[in-house]
């Protein structure tokens, strides 16, 4: 069994207030625990509103399995075009 954690740091150009960004990042939260069945949640920067972090945790039957769900994840976030990802970062528990 294979844990793994993912934190993607965003910018939300778009967002004008905190309103605005909270339904983009709840919209891509919701999607993620949708469509790859993940642990999902705003980690960071919870009162600024054009920088967001999020936290996606999956277990994973291998590291094959996990790697290609989180490389699933990152092209939600690149393929959307109200983020842009700063930086990403991995935890292997």
């Amino acid at each position: 069994m294979i844990f793994r954690a993912r934190s993607w740091e965003l910018h939300v150009a778009g967002a004008h207030s905190l309103k605005d960004k909270r339904s983009v990042i709840k919209s891509l939260k919701d999607r993620m625990r949708r469509e790859f069945n993940v642990s999902v949640a705003e980690t960071a920067y919870q009162d600024q509103w054009q920088r967001a972090e999020i936290t996606a945790c999956l277990v994973a039957a291998d590291a094959a399995q996990a790697d290609a769900i989180l490389e699933k994840a990152d092209r939600l976030f690149e393929g959307n075009p109200l983020v842009r990802i700063v930086d990403v970062q991995d935890q292997r528990l």
